[in-house]
């Protein structure tokens, strides 16, 4: 299994004629015909995935989990012990980098800066306080277990951003293996899981009120369908608060992702691969800039709902995509230190942000 950036992206200008010395003259409607019947089979399939997800996830014992979690388990079984067709492979890449890069964009419009004010100047604080301390002692961690980097950065974002949307947020200007994208996702579920169902029960036992432990949830969970799940199962004060903090806390993913792209290239610079350009997200500017439409534009509520809807589809067929292209032995083969490293990073964003909490808040 190969980096995304190691196979080149599907668009319209891949289908020129190579086999002739003389120009082809193709009309740009011939062009788009045969682009969409390249990735229409890989499309197709990486929706029926995500459809799929979104309808088991109506099972008992199902609903706590994000229709993404399941996109990607599906896809992964799909592709071990089936086998993911030929004919979809130029689909499924178009499904992880522009349909993926379109929902992150989308994601901007469930975020507004009167969320971030209502949280005010010392929440906001813990939870960037948090993110950072998170991120980076993940990473240092992640080099004294001998973690690869790429994959320790994925699992640092992960956990201390917004679980497997932060993933494969990161993972376009990471451009780790697609195996890593799998594990870390599979590191925030486990640990995210076991923080939902942890918290309720440990929030009354360190004395917090519903506005603290709101904070602590939405600051140090991963995914937020999990944070939902956990802080409203201490009232709805709880659980509205938790909701808000962990909104602001995905705001924080745009400076990350551009952060580590510019790293990235300043890590290939200093290396001397200047034939080699790590990607700029330029793609996060848009989710940057519809944070600012949704903040100043009153959209109704039933159209945000169903564009909320439509960002966790998309978003589903991305890690549906990914979990086509993972390959199962290359993801045992990695080992139990990543495994390890999400644990510790779990147990250090947990304890960070509550002492962080009961200390300021």
């Amino acid at each position: 299994m190969t980096a995304l950036s190691d196979e080149p992206e599907i668009t319209a200008d891949t289908f020129v004629d190579a086999d002739r010395a003389d120009p082809v003259v193709t009309s740009p409607t011939a062009t788009s015909t045969r682009f969409l019947g390249a990735i229409l089979p890989g499309v197709g399939l990486a929706a029926a995935i995500a459809a799929a997800a979104f309808g088991l996830r109506q099972l008992p014992g199902l609903g706590a989990f994000s229709p993404m979690i399941i996109a990607i388990l599906i896809g992964i079984l799909f592709h071990n012990l089936i086998g993911t067709p030929v004919v979809a492979k130029a689909g499924v890449g178009f499904s992880m980098r522009r349909i993926l890069r379109f929902a992150i964009i989308l994601l901007g419009l469930q975020l507004t800066a009167a969320q971030v004010i209502e949280v005010g100047g010392t929440g906001v604080a813990i939870i960037i306080a948090t993110l950072l301390s998170t991120f980076t002692f993940t990473v240092w961690c992640g080099r004294k277990l001998g973690v690869e980097r790429k994959l320790a950065e994925l699992i640092a974002a992960g956990t201390s951003i917004c679980g497997a949307s932060a993933v494969i947020a990161t993972n376009t200007v990471t451009n780790a293996h697609d195996e890593d994208v799998a594990y870390a996702v599979a590191c925030v579920t486990i640990f995210g899981s076991i923080a939902m169902f942890a918290y309720p029960f440990l929030g009354p036992l360190f004395g917090l009120g519903p506005h603290a432990f709101g904070l602590w949830t939405g600051a140090s969970v991963h995914e937020i369908a999990q944070v939902v799940a956990a802080a409203y199962q201490n009232g709805a004060e709880a659980g509205e608060f938790g909701t808000i903090a962990k909104l602001s806390r995905v705001m924080m993913l745009a400076p990350v992702v551009l952060g580590l792209g510019i790293l990235a290239r300043e890590r290939l610079a200093t290396s001397g691969n200047s034939g080699v350009r790590a990607p700029i997200p330029w793609f996060v500017l848009g989710f940057i800039a519809l944070v600012g439409v949704n903040s100043l534009v009153d959209i109704p509520e039933a159209a945000k709902s169903e564009i909320a809807l439509a960002t966790t589809f998309l978003l589903s067929m991305a890690l549906a995509a990914m979990g086509l292209e993972t390959d199962v032995r290359k993801l045992m083969a990695k080992g139990l230190h990543p495994a390890l490293l999400g644990l510790l990073a779990f147990l250090f964003i947990s304890t960070f942000s509550l002492t962080l909490v009961k200390l300021f808040f």
